[in-house]
């Protein structure tokens, strides 16, 4: 593994099992940090681990879905017991489920507001006590140029990445004096899953075909440009970070 500049500390990933989630995990793991994966494919979750553990790496695998309000509070107790502090959160679960308002499937709405809005400030509110206790720690918000542009046709995920926006801004007010920093992060076009979940095939394909127009981010790429932000100095917080591919115009 390599440059070890988060040893000793205690990291949670929420959407580990693939993506930036993945990739961000196995990059905390390689600069030192202890890491709990969180998410519903339990498969994927052991196949990281023994990717993770057999580069030297610690880790600890939660299964559930972060939309369950239950489940914040099981990772924040079992990863204090197991591993004694919580220094970092990766907020990174996440649905895309792009598509018109007229023709939107409302579950489509619902999921993406339980999972990329309310999971988000189970497992924020689950963490802070634990942080505030211990006078520090880094919350992470995975968010999208979507959280700061709309766009036609994504109407239920803008307003689920915009709320992120703001739900992160107010944590920071009131966090920083706590010594906890907060950071949110925007990509655009990244090479995922993420449109393979979405419930219009017209609109599927048209991502598809977007993507095709430029050279996507990947998942390392975010990971990389997190593992920046938390490698900063203790006096020095970045707010915000909007990542795009040097082709992509919104």
């Amino acid at each position: 593994m390599g440059d070890k500049h988060l040893t000793d500390k205690v990291s949670i990933v929420t959407g580990a099992s693939s993506g930036i989630g993945e990739a961000t995990a196995f990059a905390l793991a390689e600069a030192g940090a202890a890491v709990v994966l969180v998410a519903r494919r339990i498969d994927r979750l052991e196949t990281l681990s023994k990717k993770i553990e057999a580069g030297g790496g610690k880790c600890l695998i939660i299964q559930g879905d972060v939309a369950e309000e239950k489940l914040a509070k099981e990772v924040m107790d079992e990863t204090k017991n197991k591993l004694g502090r919580i220094d970092i959160l990766i907020n990174n679960a996440g649905v895309m489920l792009l598509g018109p308002i007229d023709r939107a499937h409302l579950e489509d709405w619902q999921r993406m507001i339980n999972i990329n809005v309310l999971g988000l400030m189970y497992m924020t509110h689950a963490a802070l006590p634990i942080m505030k206790s211990q006078k520090s720690g880094h919350i992470v918000n995975i968010s999208s140029v979507a959280g700061r542009f709309a766009r036609a046709g994504s109407s239920g995920y803008n307003a689920s990445k915009w709320a992120v926006g703001a739900f992160s801004e107010a944590l920071r007010q009131e966090t920083c004096a706590d010594n906890i920093r907060v950071t949110l992060i925007e990509p655009g076009m990244v090479s995922t899953e993420l449109a393979d979940h979405i419930t219009h095939d017209d609109v599927r394909e048209a991502i598809k075909n977007r993507a095709k127009s430029m050279t996507p981010l990947t998942s390392e790429d975010i990971a990389d440009a997190t593992l920046y932000a938390l490698t900063r100095p203790a006096h020095m917080s970045i707010n915000e970070m909007l990542i795009r591919p040097t082709e992509q115009l919104l």
